[in-house]
């Protein structure tokens, strides 16, 4: 069966779905969608040209794609969701800095449909891994901290990325972490911002694609663990695999480790 997508975004992350997705035996990229299209049609590899509209319904209606692969923004995303429900299309969001409120909603009706969605922080295998590993370092650390650097044109902070570490982190602790006390902060925000005792500290400068690392600290020792991308080609492993598993799911995933049969302490299931 050929897997027939829509991409939610002309953006690099966009295309570089597109480019990937048209490079599957098992699927076809039937059209973009794009607040910002200013053409009729968009190019892909071979001299193929697929249909960019503005429209998500109209577009929907015009192409009947199973899955929506989206990476846009907070705003853009739950009107996308609104047009994918009523057509009962499934959708792949890599989105950052969508509410819990909406992500619920999203639940909600994706299971009355039996129907799957997959929403996740982050594509990368390896990103996948890093917090993973973190879940199992939590349990023998009582302290920890998150630096996550991106390039400049990302929109929100921290990244999703670094708030789904930190709280899977708390949550294999068991309690909110120990965090050191300050007496005094010479420049405000230089601890960065703390959920439930984990800092979390963004950087954002040009040259840079994505980066985390993990902190742990102990009586005498440090624990790092570092995940690199340096290129967005990174990401396409993991959104090829959403795409492929979202067609078998009845309700929505929230995070791509739900896809690799991890239970909550990390381990395979």
């Amino acid at each position: 069966m050929t897997i027939k997508v829509l991409v939610s975004g002309s953006g690099k992350m966009g295309r570089e779905v597109l480019h990937a997705v048209s490079a599957e035996d098992d699927m076809e990229p039937v059209g973009v969608v794009d607040l910002l299209s200013t053409e009729e049609y968009i190019s892909l590899p071979g001299e193929v040209l697929v249909p960019f509209e503005r429209n998500p319904s109209a577009l929907i209606t015009r192409t009947r794609p199973d899955v929506i692969v989206d990476f846009t923004s907070a705003e853009w995303t739950p009107k996308l969701a609104e047009a994918a429900l009523e057509d009962n299309v499934r959708l792949v969001s890599g989105t950052s800095g969508l509410s819990e409120s909406f992500i619920s909603h999203l639940g909600e009706q994706y299971a009355k449909r039996d129907l799957g969605a997959v929403v996740a922080s982050n594509f990368a295998i390896g990103a996948i891994l890093m917090q993973q590993m973190s879940r199992m370092a939590a349990r023998f650390y009582d302290s920890a901290e998150v630096i996550e650097q991106h390039h400049d044109g990302k929109a929100d902070a921290p990244s999703g990325t670094s708030l789904a570490t930190a709280r899977a982190i708390v949550d294999a602790h068991g309690n909110p972490m120990s965090l050191a006390e300050t007496k005094r902060e010479t420049v405000r925000g230089t601890r960065g911002g703390a959920v439930d005792g984990v800092p979390i500290h963004s950087v954002r400068l040009p040259g840079l694609v994505a980066h985390q690392e993990v902190i742990f600290g102990g009586p005498g020792e440090t624990l790092r663990i570092r995940h690199d991308t340096s290129d967005r080609a990174s990401f396409m492993p993991g959104v090829l695999l959403a795409v492929r598993e979202v067609m078998n799911l009845k309700s929505l995933v929230v995070g791509l480790e739900g896809l690799f049969g991890f239970d909550a302490g990390g381990a395979r299931k």
